[in-house]
């Protein structure tokens, strides 16, 4: 998803209760659209969690470029 993106992509880390903003990883994670099937958008209590812990272990593996700003942040395939 993050290679066809090709650019920075925002995080949007969104609580449980609230819509992840469209175009950003977590709303990603929440569509029914990825390989999973939304899974992360439809288990309650994993909602708005894929942005905030996914994208740094793709870093450590090498993956992905992460920013790390107070708030904002983005990422992009390697």
């Amino acid at each position: 998803m993050l290679k066809e993106h090709g650019d920075w992509m925002s995080l949007g880390s969104a609580d449980e209760k609230k819509p992840a903003a469209e175009g950003t990883v977590e709303a990603w994670a929440r569509a029914e659209a990825n390989p999973v099937g939304g899974w992360y958008g439809l288990k309650k209590g994993l909602r708005g969690r894929f942005a905030m812990y996914v994208p740094p272990l793709m870093e450590a593996l090498g993956l992905a470029e992460l920013e790390h700003n107070p708030r904002n942040n983005r990422m992009r395939a390697i």
